[in-house]
């Protein structure tokens, strides 16, 4: 079923069409305030200003095309009105709003009806270096990115999971060669393995004060890149570890992806002399510096001077806009991807850039496959800089998750201290992981934010804790009554409160579009939170259990389909919902 805010914008833009000859949007958005209606239209004042007529009287000609077309057949409009310069409110019907409510009282699944153009949409998130463990810097994109494939998912897209992992390159030969060295006379992996940054420092510091040491990670590098059987299979052992470390902070945060989806950097090795020789015979490589670099106009840097893309060093080794390329390939060719989203931080920015220009220019992606960059900006610590830690390394996100449980389940403790311990646990991790998630993911995706405990753990506000108590305020009422809800019982709209709180979830389908549209989580944060508060003000106003069967009961309903909206809105999120706090 299409949501209400499509089917008033192909109304209006239609009857834009016929009145003026032009084809253009009515640009139907939600109402700001109660008394602008439901919906506004404001696209009449745009095509008035082309065509120099004026936008009130032009509004009034479309109103009266739409009444003269006779009674909405739907029943979803009661009435339009203009106002101001030329906007069109429009008002909508409550017999409609009873109508469409009572439809998801028998089903609460068409609260998110499935798109009807559904794509295959690539997901490219999370991406840790295999090297290292997974530190703070991992946080916004494995969040962001997993809320999006959710979210394309829920709206019936085909989503295509791809973990672009770093398990390539200079620095294994380094690792490999310290590991040999320390399992001397022992087969398996050292205890030390077990903290990754130890053992990446440990190996760094070796291969930059130990010139043998360090001749001898080169030539492994040379040896594993030609696939020498002691070689591979050390750095499969090392992979292999690394990855559990990485399964375990996605099974704290909820995180869908899984091994199938692992699309690392030696995936694409075979193909990347291959992507070369394409560019080559495209006639767009250069030699510059012995290197060989693809030049584009669009891309120039101070003094205009051109700015290139190096797909092949001097010395013949291959680099990550080499192995990005071959991905976009395979993935607009092998995965047949209508769209494809790379959620990589903001400072990769004119990377993304270049590298969808080349792959245009080269045929590698065609026009119908979108290639878009989902940016984000850094997680800065209560001090305006960069989150680290006090000595000013960085924090390992396993760590930073178990601070999470631990200051949740201290704030547990000290508001319900007499609920067993289990019990507080239980909710201190789901509270945890859900005020580190719902933090990041409440923010603007572009811009910087701050990571602050107290506010990220407050139960004021737009935050984690605070949507959790009201959906469990939520199931708590609903658990009172029951089994005491008529079977004959029907959800009627009779309080300016009840119609509020009908409207946001009615609306709520929209914020998922919009959020699957143009990838921004913060607005689904916004409406959940909105929601939320709508109740808050319908309980508050509207006696639920005190009131007449028939009007309890409809109360009742109404109630349980927020909560479900709640639910399905924070599983969009990644976020487990309680029962009770």
């Amino acid at each position: 079923m299409p949501t209400v805010k499509h089917i008033l914008e192909q109304r209006l833009s239609a009857q834009l069409a016929a009145v003026t000859g032009v084809k253009a949007q009515a640009n139907v958005i939600t109402a700001s305030r109660p008394e602008f209606g439901d919906y506004q239209a404001n696209g009449v004042m745009a095509v008035a200003r082309q065509q120099k007529t004026n936008p009130r009287e032009l509004a009034q000609k479309i109103v009266d095309a739409l009444l003269a077309d006779g009674p909405d057949k739907e029943g979803l409009v009661e009435r339009y009105e203009v106002a101001g310069p030329g906007f069109i409110n429009i008002f909508l019907a409550d017999k409609w709003l009873d109508t469409r409510l009572q439809q998801l009282q028998v089903n609460t699944d068409a609260l998110l009806p499935d798109t009807d153009r559904p794509q295959s949409i690539v997901v490219d998130y999370s991406s840790p270096n295999l090297a290292k463990e997974m530190h703070v810097g991992h946080l916004r994109g494995t969040i962001i990115g997993d809320c999006l494939a959710r979210v394309q998912e829920r709206l019936g897209h085909h989503v295509i999971r791809q973990n672009h992992v770093g398990d390539w390159g200079t620095q294994f030969g380094m690792l490999i060669t310290y590991m040999q060295q320390i399992m001397v006379g022992n087969n398996s992996l050292p205890t030390a393995l077990a903290d990754l940054e130890s053992f990446y420092r440990a190996a760094k510091e070796q291969f930059d004060h130990d010139p043998e040491f360090a001749e001898r990670a080169r030539a492994s590098v040379v040896k594993l890149q030609a696939g020498a059987p002691e070689y591979t299979e050390i750095w499969r052992r090392f992979i292999e570890e690394s990855l559990r470390h990485c399964e375990a902070v996605y099974e704290r945060l909820r995180i869908t992806l899984t091994r199938d989806d692992l699309r690392p950097e030696s995936f694409y090795n075979a193909d990347l002399g291959e992507i070369v020789q394409l560019l080559d015979d495209r006639e767009l490589l250069t030699v510059s510096d012995g290197a060989r670099c693809v030049f584009l106009p669009e891309f120039t840097g101070k003094d205009d001077n051109p700015l290139p893309v190096i797909v092949q060093k001097s010395d013949g080794g291959y680099l990550y806009s080499t192995t990005d390329l071959a991905a976009i390939r395979f993935r607009c060719g092998t995965l047949a991807a209508d769209r494809i989203l790379y959620v990589v931080d903001v400072r990769q920015s004119l990377h993304f850039q270049q590298i969808f220009a080349v792959a245009r220019r080269a045929g590698l992606a065609s026009e119908a496959c979108a290639l878009e960059h989902i940016s984000y900006g850094t997680m800065m610590g209560t001090d305006g800089k960069p989150f680290k830690t006090r000595s000013g390394g960085l924090v390992k996100l396993i760590e930073l998750l178990d601070e999470a449980e631990r200051r949740a389940f201290e704030l547990v403790t000290s508001k319900n201290p007499g609920l067993e311990e289990s019990r507080r646990r239980h909710i201190g991790r789901t509270v945890g992981m859900a005020a580190v998630k719902y933090a990041d993911l409440s923010k603007n995706r572009s811009s910087d934010y701050v990571f602050d405990w107290s506010s990220m753990l407050s139960f004021e506000g737009n935050t984690a804790p605070y949507m959790l108590y009201a959906y469990a305020r939520i199931k708590s009422i609903l658990r009172k009554q029951d089994g005491m809800i008529s079977v004959e019982a029907r959800l009627r709209i009779t309080a300016p409160e009840e119609r509020e709180l009908a409207l946001k979830i009615l609306q709520f389908p929209e914020t998922v579009e919009l959020v699957a549209r143009e990838c921004y989580p913060n607005h689904l944060c916004s409406a959940l939170y909105e929601l939320a508060g709508s109740f808050m003000r319908f309980y508050e106003a509207c006696p639920v259990l005190k009131a007449e069967a028939s009007v309890r009961d409809s109360r009742l309903l109404l109630a349980g389909i927020t909560a479900e909206t709640l639910r399905l809105g924070l599983e969009l999120l990644g976020i487990e919902t309680l029962e009770q706090m």
